[in-house]
């Protein structure tokens, strides 16, 4: 099977790697390219808790030394393997969606007056810290990256994408499914998609989609991408 990666190489490289090793045919044709936000240095000691809801965020910390054991939340499990990497010891992951982190943070945080620092992308589909707030959590968001979009394929991809129409595309956020479908229009490539089967994250980031007839469309969580693709027929 073809599969078309959209996410940076950062957040799909465990992915790619299982796909293929599964015999899967992998294309990276990222939609979206990471640059890093200046912050003010934070001091870790006044917060007893962290939220990653990406990678990037770990990697683009403005921090002074920190306590490895300071509670780290984070989406999933790549972005858990990150903080690890990273040297966070105490680390809790939701194993995919925004709202099961919430749901994870809620149940493991009994003192709700203690500050948690929520370090994100300057663009989010959901506004974790305000839901926070509003159950009586005291949060603090900083943004330290942002996400622009890619507006090339390149020769060789191009070319590939062409020759080698593909089964699926993952999409995985709004800014990106925007940037897919202006991709598509530019390089006239509807004819081609018209054919493959769209996995979204959410809903939402399929209504950015649905001007294009999908062969089929499914609504999708992080970490059950090798397994959706056994419907696929």
């Amino acid at each position: 099977m073809h599969i078309i990666i959209t996410r940076p190489k950062e957040d799909s490289s465990n992915l790619i790697n299982n796909l293929i090793k599964l015999e899967h045919s992998v294309t990276h044709l990222p939609v979206i390219k990471i640059e890093k936000l200046e912050t003010k240095k934070i001091n870790l000691q006044n917060y007893k808790a962290l939220i990653f809801t990406s990678s990037n965020a770990i990697k683009y910390m403005n921090v002074d030394k920190f306590n490895s054991k300071i509670k780290c939340f984070c989406v999933g499990s790549a972005t858990e393997h990150t903080a690890k990497q990273a040297g966070f010891t105490n680390t809790f992951s939701s194993e995919g969606t925004v709202d099961a982190l919430i749901e994870l943070i809620k149940r493991t945080l009994e003192n709700r007056s203690e500050k948690i620092l929520y370090l994100s992308s300057e663009f989010i589909s959901k506004d974790l810290d305000i839901d926070l707030i509003k159950a009586g959590y005291a949060v603090d968001r900083v943004s330290n990256y942002t996400s622009l979009p890619v507006e090339q394929i390149d020769a060789q991809t191009l070319d590939f994408v062409k020759k080698n129409p593909p089964d699926v595309f993952f999409i995985y956020s709004t800014k990106s499914a925007k940037n897919l479908f202006n991709l598509i229009n530019k390089y006239s490539l509807l004819n081609i998609v018209t054919h493959s089967n769209l996995m979204c994250i959410s809903e939402k980031v399929f209504l950015v989609l649905k001007e294009i007839k999908w062969k089929k469309v499914f609504i999708f969580t992080p970490g059950e991408e090798e397994f959706l693709l056994n419907k696929i027929k």
